[in-house]
């Protein structure tokens, strides 16, 4: 006769091969049922169907057959139907958990817009923020020149705050962003994770001043005692003793070079002549851009017309005046809109979404929705588009409305 432990252990070994399947599909069937309808498959369910899927016939009758127990191989069979049970039945429960804690509603885009850790938060000011550090020296982009030493160190050196209610994937176009604008990098590639950790690859600044000259005005660089608070694009008025002249800054530096109060790097330092160039030229540069000026001595560079340009060149001692802009309106109202609980978002109609190939009037985004287009661009920009506005895959649509409206129209969209 063989010897129990030995029928035993071959009845684990039966069990262990025969209830990997069933355990598979009561584990599905559980989660399935918890998560669909909120109720769980009860126990007695869950051991026939596993025992009918082991192909044990009359396997609930098993345990009390008396012929099944003075059987040669009862010890093995039981054991076997044992462990089919206790694999279904663990199977079950994990599945059943599983369903229990999956979210209801799971779209590709809560899987994309992936969010910060809580213990990354910092509150300040009353508003949740996040400091945003770069994790070892940034890396070269393929195609471009490498990154200067120091241009290298003063980004992996930085912190950098930013709101924290934002997506991983937002946080990191607006870093890069960031990064491109201050030091007028021509290219960022920013790689974020849940501990606000930043991969980062940038390429150098490469002859940004030539670009930002308007056809047909010159750049023209100055030494000047450079107001506080200037950036590129500001409007301001070049005095002389003879005449004044108007121009766009297209660069300023002011302060000294190792106190980093730069804006825009116009000229070397030490080259106290004015420097007029073409559309086709520029001033060199010698340091990475900053946001603003911090005011003092330092040169500007301003794009002036050609006959302008020659009168600036014979200068000596120019002034410098900001010309004031006046009230934006325009962003009087976005604040306005903001405070009422009005919000923008952009948006990309997707390829067979409910906007592909349907008018604004068709789709009906307003009674919908519960939010209004703004702008659409479908073969060129459209402000305040109407009901018989096409729209098809690709289009971009500026939308206003509340929060969870947007959400609901952006997931739709897309």
């Amino acid at each position: 006769m063989t010897a129990l432990p030995f029928d035993i252990l071959l009845g684990i070994y039966l069990g262990v091969l025969t209830g990997i399947i069933p355990a598979l599909v009561s584990g599905v069937l559980g989660f399935l049922f918890k998560y669909v309808t909120d109720v769980s498959i009860p126990g007695l369910g869950v051991v026939v169907l596993a025992l009918a899927i082991a192909g044990v016939n009359g396997g609930l009758l098993a345990l009390n057959d008396p012929a099944i127990r003075s059987s040669e191989n009862a010890a093995s069979i039981l054991t076997a139907i044992i462990v089919v049970l206790l694999l279904a039945l663990y199977a079950h429960a994990q599945g059943d958990k599983l369903g229990a804690s999956a979210p209801k509603r799971l779209t590709i885009k809560s899987l994309r817009d992936r969010t910060l850790n809580t213990d990354v938060i910092e509150l300040v000011g009353g508003r949740n923020q996040v400091r945003l550090t770069v994790v070892g020296e940034p890396s070269d982009i393929e195609g471009y020149p490498p990154l200067p030493a120091d241009l290298r160190r003063e980004i992996a050196d930085g912190e950098w705050p930013f709101p924290a209610d934002l997506p991983i994937a937002e946080l990191e176009s607006r870093f890069a962003d960031r990064l491109q604008s201050e030091f007028d990098l021509a290219d960022v590639s920013v790689d974020l994770d849940e501990a606000a950790r930043a991969r980062v690859a940038a390429a150098p600044p490469m002859g940004s001043t030539s670009r930002r000259v308007p056809a047909g005005k010159r750049a023209v660089s100055l030494a000047a005692l450079v107001p506080s608070g200037i950036a590129r694009g500001e409007s301001v008025r070049i005095v002389t003793s003879e005449t004044s002249v108007t121009g766009t800054v297209i660069a300023a530096r002011s302060g000294s070079p190792s106190g980093g109060a730069t804006a825009a790097a116009a000229t070397p330092a030490g080259d106290d002549d004015a420097l007029a160039t073409d559309g086709g030229e520029e001033p060199p540069a010698s340091l990475p851009a900053a946001a603003t000026t911090t005011g003092g001595e330092g040169r500007i560079t301003v794009a002036v017309s050609r006959s302008e340009a020659t009168t600036l060149l014979s200068a000596t001692e120019p002034q410098v005046v900001v010309c004031s802009r006046g009230t934006r309106r325009e962003f009087e109202l976005v604040s306005l809109l903001r405070r009422s609980g009005v919000q923008f978002k952009k948006v990309t109609v997707s390829p067979g979404g409910p906007l592909d190939g349907h008018t604004i009037g068709e789709v009906g985004v307003r009674d919908s929705y519960n939010v209004l287009v703004l702008a659409a661009n479908h073969e060129k920009w459209q402000v305040a588009p109407r009901g018989e506005q096409p729209l098809s895959a690709g289009d971009k649509l500026y939308v206003i409305g509340t929060g969870e409206s947007l959400d609901r129209f952006a997931e739709a969209a897309t």
